[in-house]
């Protein structure tokens, strides 16, 4: 593809500095999910490389931990400026690999940027306490310590910007990482890594590997030397990730999976309901752990609300990624289309209204029509799934208390979103709703200053924010006896 960067489309992994081939000379095949054609071949590594990038950041952690944090965050703010200088570049790589508009691509990018300098400039913060003593005679206090060598696992929906929100925090922090991103989406991992060697990374501090997927993980939290592990990804793989850190007890970040309830009242504004349940579900082709799967509406405005709402989604505009006028991308790859002809199939079956799309879309490939099904029930599969793909599952409810139970009633929490004018049921939501980030009237509530996370089965910890430090260090306490000196 034309860069005005070339040296941004790498097709090695990094580690230590060196840019490396597999051992064993195996490779897989990247694919543009837009029109199927391999894009470049990346290499698996055999488990001894991936080893090699862990004993790189073992070396290069005390360093690393012992610099100056005015030379570190220096460094890091070097890094996202040249991430904003080739913004277009990689909004290309990103749209190739994954799919994404590049409207949506050229986003992503930007907001992966106002990770590193919010991070490089909160570790200004990591401040310990001074403890007023109960012990006759001795100061207490604690500081806050890197963990050392940290194993960033990220996902193919989110490509740059999952990179970005764990490694700053790591980084900043003092840590070193070892980063696995997903094989559909390596490049844009390499054009982050060929950007932080000219930032002047010091070698061993940021590494990219990719290997098989079950070996890589396994091998990457199996270390012991590993002592943090933060994970983007399905709960299924999530709960496995947990497993294997417990064996350690190694610091852990999980963010999953996802099931967004969308709850319209009565009260609120149609059409800028519509235009926020259109953001809230399609942004990613749907492929987004906050995309606001099931849609509740009141009652009295069900029907209004559905009749504005399809006119919406029959509007959105499918295509390649890099046609500057799509606004839905393809699924990311066969398996998403056949989970997404079956569920549509299931609610169909079971009673829903197909009022836009439900079929695979005319350009064929791995598109499919931007999709809106009424009148949906819990035992439908669209409701309890977490669906990645464009298809809208909406119902209704007559009461507030009964949204709460309709919304509530999923393994997962981690976003949900409210449109209403009134401030007494906006308030009773945000309070009742068993979800971990709530937005109201909007969908724009993810960024560099705010705790992203979930609860239940959508994870633990939080990213961003100064509450993105915990996974990547520790609380240590010190009790100083005098011994009789005087200071």
């Amino acid at each position: 593809m034309p860069l005005t960067h070339p040296l941004l489309f790498k097709s090695l992994c990094y580690v230590d500095g060196q840019w490396v081939h597999s051992g064993s000379g195996a490779s897989i095949a990247v694919q543009n999910p837009a029109t199927r054609e391999t894009i470049g071949h990346v290499p698996m590594l055999e488990q001894a490389q991936i080893v090699a990038a862990i004993d790189a950041a073992e070396r290069a952690f005390p360093r690393w931990r012992d610099e100056r944090l005015d030379i570190r965050a220096g460094l890091l703010r070097r890094w996202a400026e040249l991430i904003l200088e080739h913004e277009e570049d990689l909004a290309r790589i990103l749209s190739e690999e994954q799919g994404k508009p590049l409207r949506e691509a050229r986003g992503e990018i930007r907001y992966a940027a106002s990770f590193i300098p919010w991070f490089a400039e909160e570790a200004r913060r990591l401040y310990g306490q001074n403890i007023p003593s109960h012990i006759p005679g001795a100061h207490l206090g604690t500081v806050k310590e890197p963990v050392g060598v940290c194993a960033l696992l990220t996902p193919w929906n989110f490509p740059s910007a999952m990179i970005t929100r764990k490694a700053a925090a790591a980084l900043a922090a003092g840590c070193t990482v070892v980063v696995k991103p997903a094989h559909e989406t390596p490049y844009s991992a390499f054009a982050l890594a060929q950007l932080a060697e000219e930032a002047g990374f010091p070698a061993g501090v940021f590494n990219v590997v990719l290997g098989e997927p079950q070996m890589a993980m396994e091998t990457l939290v199996g270390d012991t030397r590993v002592r943090a592990v933060s994970f983007t990804g399905s709960t299924r793989v999530g709960k496995l990730v947990l497993q294997a850190a417990a064996y350690d007890v190694k610091k852990v970040a999980l963010e999953l999976g996802g099931n967004a309830p969308f709850i319209v009242c009565a009260d609120a504004d149609l059409d800028h309901a519509v235009q926020v349940a259109v953001e809230a579900k399609f942004q990613t082709s749907g492929q987004d752990c906050c995309a606001a799967n099931r849609i509740l509406v009141e009652r009295p405005v069900y029907e209004a609300f559905l009749q504005r709402f399809a006119k919406a989604v029959r509007a959105l505009r499918v295509g390649p990624g890099l046609d500057e006028r799509s606004q839905i991308g393809p699924l990311m790859h066969q398996a998403a289309v056949d989970a997404t002809a079956a569920r549509v199939r299931d609610a169909l079956d079971k009673g829903a209204r197909l009022l836009a799309g439900g079929e695979p879309h005319g350009l064929g490939g791995w598109f499919w029509q931007p999709t809106l099904l009424a009148d949906v029930t819990p035992d439908m599969r669209i409701y309890r799934e977490e669906n990645f793909a464009p298809i809208a599952g909406v119902l209704p409810f007559d009461s507030l208390d009964q949204a709460v139970t309709l919304a509530n009633d999923t393994e997962y929490g981690l976003a949900a979103y409210v449109c209403s004018n009134r401030l007494d049921v906006t308030w009773t939501l945000l309070r009742r709703l068993a979800f971990a980030m709530i937005a109201v009237n909007g969908t724009q509530f993810t960024g560099h200053p705010i705790p992203f996370g979930g609860m239940k089965a959508s994870g633990l910890g939080r990213e961003g924010g100064s509450e993105g430090f915990e996974p990547f260090v520790e609380t240590k306490y010190f009790c100083l006896h005098h011994q009789g000196q005087r200071y």
